[in-house]
């Protein structure tokens, strides 16, 4: 048994003549904020909608808390909350008095389930204020209020901060990310903003033109933000033995056959390429480099970077 709320497999969607999601593979981790980074248009949503029944899968499956969907749909959504594009709410009505409706009609049982929410999401309980009179920021908090109503395992946030200032988004992710540290929720958000993402997630998928690019951790991802030194040298196995040994080097990585990446930039690398010398390892280059995670993202997008 893995420890995956969420694993796709194959994830294809496709319109007429369009591929708007290409055999995606994500793997999201019990406990854990996943981010679905893209820009618009790049399939996110898709993605999400196909995880929760909303759109049809043209090929491939989805398993949620370990099995396949298919089949058990009236047994798994129960389990979950979530934000799909913009929440829908009665305009004449006050957030109470909505999530009151929205929790019959859910069967949500417990008895404080309306005001438990809009108290983790820092809105009033039984306030008179209704909802066509709430900012932009009042209407998320109160779409995640309505997600977590019925205090589900597995949260689906489709763009939660869009839309709002920069108090609004701290606000956000920061009960975005209690709810995960404390109640241990496992979330699943997308964004297209960058630092949003990198601030928010623990895991990380970068998606473009439906394809899935990566998958990894933000810690992994982090490295590539780190300054670092790029060392190309002739004998790879030969070269780490003496880092490690005699400058107690064990922060580095191999990228390929001759290239390392070391990231003790503090390194003399005057008395490392002396040492490597006398032991007939020739060294082709070593760069200062620092790379951000911008630029990381352009490279493998092949463009532009994303906001």
């Amino acid at each position: 048994m893995n420890d995956f709320v969420i694993e796709t497999k194959q994830l294809t969607k496709i319109y007429g003549e369009q591929t708007a999601v290409s055999k995606v593979n994500l793997h999201v981790k019990k406990g854990r904020i996943y981010g679905l980074l893209g820009r618009n248009g790049a399939g996110k949503t898709t993605i999400m909608k196909m995880i929760l029944g909303l759109a049809s899968i043209t090929s491939g499956k989805v398993d949620v808390f370990g099995k396949n969907v298919k089949g058990r749909e009236k047994r798994v959504y129960p389990r979950i909350g979530a934000i799909i594009e913009t929440p829908g709410f009665y305009p004449n009505l006050t957030g109470t008095e909505n999530l009151e409706i929205f929790a019959k009609l859910r069967g949500t049982a417990a008895p404080h389930a309306v005001k438990n929410a809009l108290e983790i999401v820092g809105l009033p309980y039984k306030d008179k204020k209704l909802f066509s009179k709430y900012s932009l920021g009042m209407k998320q908090r109160l779409g995640i209020a309505n997600a977590i109503l019925h205090d589900p395992e597995l949260l689906i946030l489709d763009e939660p901060t869009n839309g709002l200032d920069p108090i609004g988004i701290a606000e956000v992710r920061d009960f975005i990310k209690e709810l995960s540290a404390a109640q241990g929720k496992t979330i699943l958000i997308s964004s297209h903003i960058l630092s949003e993402i990198s601030l928010l997630a623990d895991d990380i998928g970068i998606i473009d033109n439906g394809v899935l690019l990566e998958e990894s951790s933000m810690r992994e991802l982090e490295k590539k933000n780190r300054k670092y030194i790029l060392l190309q040298v002739s004998d790879i196995p030969k070269t780490i033995l003496i880092l490690e040994r005699q400058f107690h080097l064990t922060d580095y990585s191999v990228q390929d056959d001759h290239t390392l990446r070391l990231y003790d930039a503090s390194l003399d690398m005057g008395e490392v390429n002396k040492v490597l010398f006398m032991q007939d390892i020739t060294v082709m280059s070593s760069l200062v480099c620092n790379d951000t995670l911008e630029d990381y993202f352009k490279k493998i997008t092949g463009g532009e970077g994303i906001a």
